[in-house]
């Protein structure tokens, strides 16, 4: 099972990919997590890595790939991977067909967990964390008994600072603008499906198992 989760921000593609790694056993590589294990871990290219980051600048598509080989290389990766986050282009998924190509590790499926944005904005701009408990809840779509428990703890909802609708906006159209071009690519390449991201996770969850066949 080797498989590419696509959505917005928002989607839930994150939270479905950890379920999918927790019930198959399956390593979830995203970027983010590759480039902080690389500097943990001291590693040559770890050391590069922290080093241009220190200077405030981009890590380039060629060092993300050398990480994600490296990664797809560990033992943990011999019956699959759930890539998350990447590519997030038309060329990095050119230059990652090449890579998994050249290890014999094809790409199977490449899976849009697919929301309306009107919902990612409410997802997002309705994100609040109880300030007592640290539970995650949202304003629009988590019930009065859940929000009243925080409150009535004393709690405060606390809303992220990049969770406002401009920037969330912002976000989405960057997306749509970079990301979303991928789906007509995977499509061509008849390695896309589609599921509906809306509802429940669980829900959701069951439509991604009936999806790829699992």
């Amino acid at each position: 099972m080797r498989i590419i989760l696509l959505g917005a921000p928002g989607s839930g593609k994150g939270t479905q990919a950890e379920k999918l790694m927790e019930d198959y056993n399956l390593p979830q590589i995203s970027t983010g997590m590759l480039l902080r294990e690389a500097i943990d871990q001291g590693t040559e290219l770890g050391k590069k890595v922290q080093e241009i980051m220190a200077a405030g600048n981009l890590v380039s598509d060629q060092i993300v790939l050398d990480l994600i080989r490296e990664s797809l290389q560990q033992p943990d990766s011999a019956n699959g991977f759930v890539l998350d986050g990447y590519p997030r282009n038309i060329n990095q998924a050119q230059s990652l067909e090449d890579l998994l190509n050249s290890i014999n590790k094809p790409l199977g499926s490449a899976l849009l967990v697919d929301v309306d944005s009107e919902i990612l904005i409410k997802r997002l701009s309705g994100r609040r964390t109880c300030s007592i408990t640290g539970k995650t809840l949202n304003v629009y779509f988590s019930s009065e008994d859940e929000i009243n428990e925080c409150i009535d703890s004393g709690g405060e909802l606390i809303q992220r600072e990049d969770d406002n609708v401009e920037s969330i906006t912002n976000r989405i159209n960057v997306y749509k603008e970079q990301t979303e071009p991928l789906i007509d690519f995977y499509k061509h390449k008849n390695l896309l499906k589609v599921i509906d991201g809306e509802g429940k996770i669980t829900d959701v969850y069951d439509r991604v198992i009936k999806t790829l066949e699992l």
